[in-house]
């Protein structure tokens, strides 16, 4: 009989006693903050109809290319949630009687088909906060203060970036951006951070924009004063004006709750989904050990009057926090902290004597520790992971044979070929 090969689904995890306790302690902190500031519990299905999930006051084009879709007995389409707030917007338009404002809190899993990086997996746990029934940007500041205590309590220093949406609209308006290529335009343009100037500008050509168009952004993406509000004020756009006015009000509430030195004003930040109508926020590490948000959210009040097929407006203002990213920034904190006694590891494969070579010729720079134990590569690179090492080779005798060793980095996963004349030694 074939023996069975046990794995995980690609993008989802294990998390064993010692992981999950530090998992359950983050989500208790946020929990306890969420109740702290009057929110009440909700759940919601992890089922919902493809038709809710894929509506058009949903996550947009670019989150349902992301979506599960599957189907029943009954040849139902169904979808697993994506996010926690559509189904929450679906709870306020079944129960046109729940008192206003409504705070909710809930936590829980929700899956996507994307991309897979440090922190972010296809299956993962939500916690989100969500007012309806608030106009005013007391609404967002209430929200960023309430995160900026949760990570107080969990020892995490933050930073929270916003913006509003309706600058960029009003913005794209001026420069000549056609209303059908914005939202295509606006996600193009929440790369910029991760990809640069260069390379959003040229994903921007393709998309089929005129020279003068294309000229117009590239001028407010180089012109450093748009990082002040006042840059903004220069322009009558009733979008730009009705933006502007947003943001000197929060900007009114952040500085009497004393938090403006940790909220920063990004005119670039454009949070992809098309949901968002107003401010818009990410929450970052400070550290820099990771560069993707731990936590995001904003104003999205067109989806509830959207989805009972009206056009009533429900001020809406959400913010949500990634509890596997808020564990992997912490993990990769804690091994920050620690002491290491080895900045390289070598483990050999056959190669015991070139590896001592090796060590020899390193130790001129680095502190190199060489497995002598004849350990299993797989439990080396526990012990590597263990003792916080943060360089490990694993040498074998192909990599003797062609005159080089790799080197791989343990925090970032990248590694690099070296040139080393093993020849000259033996």
């Amino acid at each position: 009989m074939k023996k069975m090969d046990y794995q995980n689904v690609r993008g989802t995890q294990d998390y064993l006693p010692e992981q999950e306790c530090i998992r359950r302690k983050i989500r208790r902190t946020l929990e306890d903050t969420f109740i702290a500031y009057g929110c009440k519990p909700l759940e919601t299905p992890i089922l919902n109809y493809t038709s809710l999930m894929a509506s058009k006051y949903a996550g947009g084009a670019e989150i349902l290319q992301e979506m599960y879709v599957l189907s029943d007995r009954g040849e139902r389409e169904l979808a697993l949630r994506y996010d926690l707030t559509i189904p929450f917007a679906k709870v306020i338009a079944m129960n046109p009687t729940l008192p206003m404002p409504f705070k909710r809190y809930e936590i829980g899993k929700v899956f996507r088909d994307g991309p897979i990086k440090a922190g972010r997996f296809r299956e993962f746990t939500q916690c989100d906060v969500d007012i309806v029934g608030v106009d005013s940007q007391a609404a967002e500041a209430e929200l960023m203060i309430m995160a900026l205590d949760a990570f107080e309590e969990l020892e995490q220093n933050v930073v929270i970036q916003y913006n509003n949406r309706k600058l960029l609209v009003g913005l794209l308006s001026i420069f000549g951006v056609n209303a059908d290529a914005q939202s295509r335009v606006i996600l193009i343009l929440d790369k910029i951070e991760k990809v640069g100037n260069a390379a959003v500008l040229k994903e921007l050509k393709e998309l089929g924009l005129d020279a003068l168009v294309l000229k117009n952004i590239e001028d407010f993406l180089l012109d450093n004063s748009k990082t002040t509000l006042a840059y903004f004020a220069q322009y009558k756009e009733p979008s730009i004006q009705e933006g502007l006015a947003e943001m000197l009000e929060l900007e009114r509430y952040l500085n009497m709750l004393g938090i403006s030195q940790s909220c920063l004003f990004n005119p670039l930040l454009a949070r992809g989904l098309e949901i968002y109508t107003g401010t818009i926020y990410e929450i970052f590490v400070s550290d820099g050990l990771m560069t993707s948000s731990i936590g995001s959210g904003g104003r999205y009040d067109n989806a509830i009057g959207g989805l009972l097929g009206g056009t009533e407006r429900f001020a809406t203002v959400g913010i949500s926090f990634g509890l596997d990213v808020i564990f992997t920034a912490m993990m990769l904190g804690e091994r920050k902290k620690q002491e290491t006694f080895v900045d390289i590891y070598i483990i050999p494969i056959n190669t015991v004597a070139e590896s001592l070579v090796l060590a020899k010729e390193l130790r001129k720079a680095y502190r190199v520790e060489v497995e002598l134990n004849g350990k299993k590569v797989r439990k080396a690179m526990d012990k590597a992971n263990r003792d916080n090492i943060p360089f490990v080779i694993v040498l074998g005798e192909e990599e003797v044979k062609q005159n080089q060793y790799i080197i791989k980095n343990m925090d970032t996963g990248e590694t690099s070929i070296e040139k080393f004349v093993f020849d000259s030694y033996i």
